[in-house]
């Protein structure tokens, strides 16, 4: 079976490395040792969460966009069909 390059980007686990300060990595020890899970899911599930957080939907590009100009809606509309 071939893969694609975006099926090895996006779709394979990823190992990596990452500089993390003492003072969290102890914090996420103990959340690991509270919570009974290993530290690799704990950090999954926080990087899970943070881009649930961050995740912009088609709405939020959308909607609110007149809201930014200064300019009346009809007044665009009617200018831009005076053009016709």
């Amino acid at each position: 079976m071939l893969i694609s390059n975006a099926d090895i980007i996006y779709k394979l686990p990823m190992r990596t490395l990452i500089d993390i300060p003492d003072a969290q990595i102890a914090e996420l020890g103990a959340v690991c040792e509270r919570l009974k899970r290993p530290r690799a899911a704990v950090v999954r599930a926080a990087i899970s969460e943070y881009l649930a957080r961050h995740r912009r939907s088609a709405d939020a590009d959308a909607f609110g966009l007149w809201g930014l100009t200064a300019q009346d809606g009809l007044a665009y509309q009617r200018e831009r069909r005076a053009e016709w």
